[in-house]
């Protein structure tokens, strides 16, 4: 099992995402977070992919692509830092990456699989991680971060949008 972060293991920023994250094997809670994501915006329906619950929010296709934008840059973060390389690991715009996602065009089918396999590919980057690289410490926008920090990050944040999704947009919980 890999340990809850201290807090000088990862950015002030994600305190409140690693802080949803129950204590338990953080990789058995990606799995099982990553079916219920997918099974709350499937059984959302096309009909809902394009709502947004306010002007200037994201619709809920384009907030599942922020998710997996997400993780694939947080996983990247780790897979530098795991393999050894030592240099400052750049930031990532976030609403830059949502106006240029695409999302407008796609079902909210294809949006699902596209999250579903970054998820396995997470999974899978981090069952490959030994003791060394766990313990491994870099640094991404100017803060420190521990390859044993992303996991829960990545689903402290997922975690975050899943109740955004339900309490905002009016999705409905499996």
């Amino acid at each position: 099992m890999i340990p809850r972060p201290a807090p000088t293991d990862y950015s002030d920023y994600f305190s409140g995402y690693v802080a949803r994250v129950p204590d338990g094997d953080v990789l058995q809670g990606l799995a099982e977070q990553g079916t219920r994501m997918a099974q709350l915006v499937r059984s959302a329906g096309e009909q809902k992919g394009d709502f947004a619950y306010a002007d200037g929010k994201w619709s809920v296709k384009r907030l599942l692509l922020h998710i997996a934008d997400g993780e694939r840059m947080f996983c990247y973060r780790a897979m530098c830092v795991a393999r050894g390389d030592q240099q400052e690991l750049p930031s990532f715009d976030e609403n830059a990456y949502a106006q240029n996602d695409g999302s407008a065009s796609r079902t909210v089918a294809s949006i699902v699989d596209e999250y579903e396999s970054v998820r396995r590919a997470t999974l899978t980057l981090f069952g490959g991680f030994d003791a060394a690289a766990w313990a491994r410490r870099g640094r991404a926008n100017g803060a420190p971060v521990t390859v044993a920090s992303t996991p829960w990050i990545v689903l402290g944040h997922d975690l975050h949008h899943f109740s955004v999704l339900i309490e905002r947009y009016g999705l409905v919980a499996p």
